[in-house]
């Protein structure tokens, strides 16, 4: 089955061979519990102080930060299938501290005093996450062990160490050069020649904080209607064909589902990225390996890895597949490329020998939001009352909190030092049409994968050109 014909949830799904993973089924994160159960769906018009489209992390974070600063509000929230059905209930489970796109625009723009503090408050933001978690009784097998980059070859070292030498001009990144030994010490990658690792991150698990932020918001009194797509944005009114919704503030949190809705086609493009996990690792397997600390883990490609421990001992290991469907058109059920599967399959287990000779029991795909200058972006209009979060580009576990957050004081007109942030109210130029938008992707991805193919057979340190021109490309 390819990533375009997967096949829709409410239709039944044939087991896989006893060999094969399972593929789709959204992800492997409900595969303990099974699909949720839709909650009652939208039954007719009806009015909110303020509607927000999206029962993802963005969200559910607005509507948690606004109904604790003030609980008369009556907020309504609008989720095509179920809450975290999206990018909240497949990522990788990274709750880090990364700003989306970097630090360098922000720097030309807003200058390095408040850059500086907006990484600041991302690093606090891991730990938001985790105190919430904590107070809200939601058990997502949080464990703060921190971020390791390793780089796998000499062109990847090269990019790491001028990395590492741009995080000394920035402390507040807390991020430190390892050596081989030392970045083996944390985990042991075949061919790793360095790392770069930072303290703010945490691995969990993506869809038990988004079923438990759910119950929260939920018994905060929060109206969720599940099963109501939404089709239309507009001034004070969300267009579903289950009602239609009127209020003051509408509020988006659609992610890489935002093309789906009319007049946004182009303003973020779904990007898809796949993920498999493999089935326990014996305790010899683990010895091996290492991963003790539980370090979220990811490598210096172009077309870049990343990895966890799950709480279970399996590892989930991810990585870009199919990039991009033609027309911006968005999956179902998260099935994926056999050849993918494939690909993701032979690099866990060249990175982790100890784990060859354990299956692959689960394979999906999600997407996520790209703007076209791949940073994400938080606003509200106050003359339309719309606002919008979002464009994490795979970023979003811990910056769709702080989005929540600064979205809520926007809306409530508190004036914080939130809102004075570098991502708020940025514009952000639209995609290119189709097929421009298609060509460019996959010529830019295929650069990339090309490039990563000859940096691993090369011993020489520079950056493939190729790599260069797909940069070029994507505008980064």
């Amino acid at each position: 089955m390819s990533d375009s014909d997967a096949l829709p949830l409410s239709l039944p799904q044939p087991l896989p061979p006893p060999d094969s993973p399972v593929n789709g089924r959204v992800s492997f994160w409900y595969a303990a519990t099974g699909i949720p159960s839709t909650r009652p769906a939208l039954t007719g018009d009806t009015t909110a102080d303020v509607v927000i489209v999206g029962a993802g992390y963005t969200g559910l974070w607005t509507a948690y930060y606004l109904k604790k600063a003030q609980p008369a509000l009556d907020i309504v929230v609008l989720e095509a299938r179920f809450a975290g059905y999206g990018a909240s209930g497949r990522n990788g489970g990274w709750l880090t501290n990364s700003i989306t796109g970097g630090r360098g625009q922000y720097v030309r723009t807003h200058g390095r005093a408040v850059t500086g503090r907006f990484q600041e408050l991302l690093n606090g933001t891991v730990d938001e996450v985790i105190a919430v978690a904590a107070a809200e009784r939601i058990d997502a097998d949080i464990i703060k062990g921190g971020e390791l980059n390793v780089a796998r070859n000499p062109a990847q070292l090269a990019r790491l160490h001028a990395w590492a030498a741009e995080e000394e001009q920035w402390p507040e990144g807390g991020a430190q050069l390892l050596d081989a030994g030392a970045s083996a010490g944390r985990v042991t990658v075949t061919g790793a020649l360095g790392g770069l690792y930072q303290p703010h991150c945490a691995r969990l698990q993506p869809a038990k904080l988004v079923r438990g932020l759910a119950r929260a918001v939920q018994s905060l009194g929060v109206r969720l209607y599940e099963d109501t797509p939404v089709t239309e944005i507009r001034t004070g009114t969300a267009v579903s064909p289950r009602g239609t919704v009127r209020c003051r503030h509408v509020l988006r949190a659609t992610e890489g589902f935002t093309a789906n809705l009319r007049g946004s086609h182009r303003d973020w493009l779904p990007m898809n990225s796949s993920m498999i996990v493999s089935e326990p690792l014996t305790a010899a397997a683990w010895e091996e390996i290492g991963w003790n600390g539980f370090d979220a883990v990811a490598d210096m490609a172009h077309a870049y890895m990343y990895a966890q421990r799950t709480a279970d001992g399996r590892i989930a290991l991810g990585g870009r597949g199919v990039p991009y469907l033609f027309g911006s058109r968005t999956d179902t059920d998260g099935a994926t490329a056999p050849a993918t599967v494939d690909r993701l399959a032979a690099l866990l287990y060249e990175m982790f020998p100890a784990a060859r000779g354990t299956r692959i029991e689960h394979a999906w795909s999600g997407v996520l939001g790209v703007p076209r200058d791949w940073k994400a972006t938080v606003g509200l209009d106050p003359a339309t009352g719309v606002g919008w979060a979002g464009g994490y580009v795979g970023t979003g576990v811990a910056a769709s909190n702080l989005a929540g957050r600064t979205l809520a004081d926007l809306v409530l007109g508190t004036d914080s030092e939130l809102i004075r942030m570098p991502w708020v109210n940025r514009q952000v130029r639209r995609w290119e049409p189709e097929p421009l938008r298609w060509l460019g992707v996959s010529a830019m991805y295929k650069a990339y994968y090309a490039a990563d193919r000859r940096e691993n057979r090369s011993r020489t340190a520079a950056t493939s050109p190729l790599a260069r021109a797909a940069d070029l490309v994507a505008g980064r």
